[in-house]
């Protein structure tokens, strides 16, 4: 077995935010694995302007590179269909959007999702934005290793509780509305409706949610209006003081995604006051690796200000509740990420931070389609 995790964050070395530190959060199933992480896609950070990061050249987010279909674009349209449809689920109650809706910044309205039957589920529902950059990432522990796969799971497990054994029966009875009869012919030409093209399109759809237009990419693209004072102070603190970088590197603001097999940090949450075998294990549980322990996936800082409630269990209320636990050193255990540490913000600080964070709002909406 492989030695603790070494994750070097590109972005934050080069403005002096991060040292190189031991980390116990990233591997591939069965065993912990080394995953470096760069911004090698991205444009690079120059030196900071009289202390001031937020001065220098940002991360711009680089172009979507998708191989070339020519049923794209139909993909798209039945995806879009069958994401909102609650005909999908085993009862008619839910479908993809009712745990990703746009009030909630296309994450959960409930700490812990709701699944099919009411049924509370173990983990929060994040936000779906900028899905299409993920590698092997996917769900909060990573143990899905396409977007069609996590399809599948939360379409057959508890989230639309269909079962996988009766994915195909679900399926026929889909296919029989005659709407989708003439959707999945102009996105599948002569092939038969089934569970993997039901989840292909899903995909292809999801793959279309992109936040890329957010007042953080205006500023870092040189319009210099795009950010408040405040917001600046804010963005000197991230990238700064506040190391935030390390975790959520711009300009995905994940560290985990466009990178193969995600990175996963342990920060404590979800450890305070539970005995050991009450705890969600996390990434562990996919590779069985002690130095995973309770770590997870960083998700994506972009539209946090609308996507309350926050961490993969849903612990923290409000942003301001997430920053505390965040900037002052998490939640001890005996896994803690190494990275972590109080911060000692002043209040103006924190104040300006998560003003900052209101810059990475996405404008886009999830548009509720007519369904068949």
């Amino acid at each position: 077995m492989r030695s603790t995790t070494t994750i070097t964050i590109a972005l934050a070395a080069a403005l002096g935010a991060t040292a190189c530190k031991k980390d116990e959060g990233s591997g591939d199933k069965g065993k912990p694995t080394t995953t470096t992480t760069s911004t090698t896609t991205t444009t690079t950070t120059s030196p900071p302007t009289a202390n001031r990061p937020s001065q220098g050249k940002l991360p711009t987010m680089p172009e979507l590179q998708l191989p070339e279909d020519a049923q794209r674009a139909q993909k798209v349209e039945l995806g879009h269909a069958l994401f909102f449809d609650k005909r999908l689920s085993v009862d008619g109650s839910r479908s993809c959007y009712s745990c990703h809706m746009n009030e909630n910044g296309t994450g959960g309205k409930d700490p812990l999702a709701i699944g099919a039957g009411d049924k509370p589920l173990t983990r929060h529902a994040p936000t779906l934005w900028n899905v299409a950059w993920l590698k092997g990432a996917f769900y909060w522990d990573g143990r899905s290793p396409t977007l069609e796969a996590q399809a599948k799971a939360a379409w057959a497990g508890g989230n639309m509780g269909v079962g996988e054994d009766k994915l195909d029966a679900k399926v026929a009875e889909i296919a029989k509305i005659a709407g989708y009869k003439k959707l999945f012919e102009a996105a599948f030409p002569g092939q038969k409706p089934s569970p993997d093209l039901v989840t292909q399109a899903i995909s292809e759809y999801e793959r279309t949610l992109l936040c890329k237009d957010t007042a953080y990419d205006k500023f870092a693209a040189g319009d210099k209006a795009a950010l408040t004072d405040q917001q600046q102070k804010g963005l000197d603190v991230f990238l700064g003081k506040g190391m935030c970088a390390t975790c959520h590197t711009p300009p995905f603001f994940s560290a985990a995604m466009n990178v193969d097999g995600g990175v996963y940090f342990n920060v404590g949450v979800g450890t305070a006051g539970k005995p050991e075998d009450q705890v969600d294990i996390g990434r562990m549980k996919v590779t069985n690796a002690a130095t995973d322990w309770a770590a997870f996936k960083p998700p994506s800082l972009r539209n946090i200000a609308k996507s309350a409630p926050y961490f993969h269990d849903g612990s923290a209320a409000t942003l301001d509740d997430a920053l505390k636990v965040m900037t002052t050193g998490g939640i001890a255990n005996k896994n803690l990420t190494a990275l972590m540490a109080d911060r000692k913000l002043t209040d103006a600080e924190h104040a300006d931070l998560a003003a900052f964070l209101g810059a990475l709002d996405c404008e886009g909406t999830l548009e509720e389609p007519t369904l068949p």
